[in-house]
């Protein structure tokens, strides 16, 4: 997003990309918090919540607020540098017993390898459905329909030039590290099919998924997507070529007293 765009801006541009791909619910705007730093007034905190919860009311109209003492997921907390890790899933131990992994140095493996945020990097995560911004999103997270986040990604690949877009995800910490944690560690758009814990705690559907980017690639994405719903995404959802194909073989079949 142009570090210049007004709050009115960064609204239309949620406003747009659900309008555009028909998303279910609103994309949401995530600001990290540093020590000092405040949420606008009227901002709900959350207690006991893990991140991916936070996300899903997020997406359903609320502006919450999620620090280290509101996180109620201990997986997540570590990640944004809340808390140490507890010393049962770093050993691995905590994912056998969930039926994630058969074999601990698996799960130990896939800790050590989890992109993190610094303890005390941040201080509080802010939340918000972005066609309400009142701030500008570090990284924006859109939960949906997976044929609406191909659009997505593909608008994202136009915005860069064409380069190829790389997904990185352990299947764990879907929400927190997969969609939040990379795009904002790594300047990037990265994406996810879920994970454990976010298809347990939160109502993200079977045939949905999540993917994140930077706040700062907003501006750009929203405009290939207008460019993508001129005539890609209404010409590939009404599948011509599928029908065509249909109708070939179907006039086939009949030929031939099938």
């Amino acid at each position: 997003m142009d570090a210049n765009a007004t709050i009115e801006e960064i609204q239309n541009s949620g406003k747009l990309m659900t309008a555009l791909l028909g998303l279910l619910h609103s994309p949401v705007g995530v600001r990290f918090l540093a020590s000092g730093m405040n949420p606008p007034s009227g901002v709900e905190n959350l207690h006991q919540h893990r991140y991916c919860q936070a996300l899903m009311w997020a997406r359903q109209g609320r502006s919450v607020l999620l620090d280290g003492q509101g996180i109620a997921c201990p997986a997540a907390a570590a990640a944004f540098g809340f808390h140490r890790l507890p010393a049962g899933l770093r050993s691995g131990k905590g994912l056998v017993g969930f039926g994630i992994v058969s074999e601990e140095a698996t799960g130990r493996r896939m800790f050590e390898t989890m992109p993190v945020l610094k303890p005390g990097q941040v201080s509080a995560l802010h939340l918000f459905p972005l066609d309400q911004a009142l701030v500008r999103p570090d990284v924006v997270v859109i939960e949906d329909d997976i044929e609406k986040l191909m659009w997505i990604n593909l608008a994202y690949l136009n915005a860069e030039g064409g380069n190829r877009i790389i997904g990185s995800t352990a299947v764990l910490q879907a929400a927190c590290v997969d969609a939040t944690i990379i795009p904002y560690l790594e300047d990037r758009l990265n994406f996810s099919y879920g994970c454990y814990g976010c298809r347990d705690a939160t109502d993200i559907g079977a045939n949905e998924t999540i993917l994140g980017f930077p706040g700062a690639k907003l501006a750009a994405v929203v405009k290939h997507l207008d460019f993508l719903s001129r005539k890609a995404i209404p010409a590939a959802r009404t599948k011509h070529a599928l029908l065509t194909l249909k109708g070939k073989w179907g006039n086939l079949a009949d030929s031939h007293g099938l």
